[in-house]
């Protein structure tokens, strides 16, 4: 059956739904993992948007329940196969609810199996390299009261032009390459998201032009690796020649980009990176660890003295830049003067922020089977150490901001304080204001009045 005529019958599906319950079918999407996974759940609600469907919050009315999952850590997929598992009574109490699993998890075969044989109530696996067979598969659950599933890998790029059910109205994830090929040693990404694929400039900016046409003020350029983005493509083109040409779209006000891989930072892309006022002067740069031993372990390919020339330049071009990374501890014989190596380098980079985590052994990826895990206890006392001196690093870092005035894209009202807004500034720094007035999706002028380690507090100017 064509794909225009599975949309017809959901369609149809969708308004005899409606006219029978008195109400449209309900979606609610249970999103765990990075801004990939985010961006995926977008799409797929941008599909069902078109039958009709209804995004809700509350997964015990919900008609369909997506779930699009995370396998960077064993956590993760514990926390994922928890909320899968209090999912089941929902399924009990409402049979024709239609449960959906997909995400890196599904590209897992030992997950699959997993779910196949003990988690019965799901009904739909997707993976992830083809977004847009999403329908297909919701046709084969309703259609043939069977459970469908499609977690075949594909080099070819997801089908462009797909609606998108956007989370915030300001500001947007744009995808401009599919997965990775580092192959970092610890790292399950390359093996579910696939090899690397670049998307056509031409697309890429006709979706940016597409989305500043809706009122979206801020784009973030994503990928596993931004700066590889361009490999394969004809004519060449590379990650700086792409971030100049969404830099020129008009009226877009922000643009941030990540994650950026050391080994691929070129002088061509600080440049770029420099020159234009609305590319947002906040570079994320993994460090993973300070050591060079570790670093060759992990297979990164850079040196800690490569790292800190890249830093350091980065700075000289570009001061006022906020510049903030990924660490990981605990990787398999990581000795005390390893680890007090990435402690040195953090200090002497200064980052305004760092997100810290404690090494997860990955079945399938290089690193499980190294010799020396380091114990648990161990990587805790160690991850508790780096947070304490980037907290100290951060706070100095925020402190020097009190009394400037900063601009600020609103977020929206604050989760914690009904009477306070939330934004971020151009160099990613939260910031938190007092305000009457609703500035969702505004660029304001806050004067920052304190500072913490975690976030800024002030008021508008």
């Amino acid at each position: 059956m064509s794909y225009e005529n599975i949309k017809e019958e959901l369609l149809n599906w969708s308004l005899k739904f409606k006219e029978k319950q008195g109400h449209a079918p309900h979606m609610c999407f249970l999103t765990f993992g990075c801004q990939m996974s985010f961006h995926d759940a977008e799409l797929i609600a941008g599909l069902l948007w078109e039958l009709g469907f209804v995004k809700i919050d509350q997964p015990e009315q919900a008609d369909i329940i997506v779930m699009n999952t995370c396998s960077v850590r064993e956590s993760a997929e514990n926390r994922v196969l928890g909320q899968l598992g209090r999912l089941k009574h929902l399924k009990e109490n409402n049979p024709d609810m239609i449960i959906a699993f997909g995400g890196c998890m599904a590209q897992r075969p030992e997950i699959v199996e997993k779910i196949e044989k003990s988690y019965r109530q799901v009904d739909l696996l997707f993976g992830t390299h083809k977004i847009d067979d999403f329908l297909r598969l919701l046709h084969n659950v309703l259609f043939s009261q069977s459970r469908s599933k499609d977690l075949e890998e594909t080099n070819a790029l997801p089908k462009e032009g797909l609606p998108r059910l956007r989370v915030q109205k300001h500001s947007a994830m744009v995808s401009i390459t599919y997965g990775c090929n580092n192959f970092c040693t610890y790292c399950i990404v390359p093996y579910v998201r696939g090899r690397e694929r670049s998307r056509r400039p031409e697309d890429i900016i006709s979706e940016i032009e597409f989305l500043v046409a809706d009122g979206v003020k801020e784009v973030t350029l994503l990928g596993q690796n931004v700066n590889s983005y361009g490999k394969g493509l004809e004519p060449q083109v590379d990650f700086a020649d792409l971030l100049v040409e969404v830099a020129e779209i008009t009226d877009l006000k922000r643009i941030r980009f990540m994650t950026s891989h050391p080994r691929d930072v070129s002088d061509k892309l600080i440049s770029a990176f420099a020159q234009y006022d609305n590319i947002c002067k906040h570079f994320h740069l993994p460090l993973q660890a300070g050591s060079n031993s570790i670093l060759k372990a992990m297979n990164r390919g850079y040196s800690k003295e490569k790292y800190l020339q890249l830093a350091q330049k980065i700075k000289e071009d570009v001061p006022q830049v906020s510049f903030t990374t990924d660490i990981i501890v605990g990787f398999p014989s990581e000795t005390e003067e390893e680890f007090q190596e990435t402690l040195d380098l953090v200090e002497k980079i200064g980052f305004d922020s760092a997100y810290t985590f404690i090494y997860s052994k990955r079945g399938g990826t290089p690193a499980a089977q190294m010799e020396g895990q380091v114990p648990y206890q161990i990587k805790q006392q160690r991850i508790q150490r780096l947070m304490d001196l980037q907290a100290e690093i951060s706070l100095q870092k925020n402190l020097k901001l009190e009394g400037e005035t900063l601009q600020v894209l609103v977020e929206g009202p604050s989760k914690n304080d009904a009477n306070m807004y939330t934004g971020r500034s151009d160099g990613y720094k939260l910031v938190h204001f007092p305000s009457q007035e609703d500035k969702t999706g505004e660029i304001i002028s806050v004067k920052i009045e304190k500072a913490s380690p975690w976030h800024l507090t002030g008021r508008l100017v």
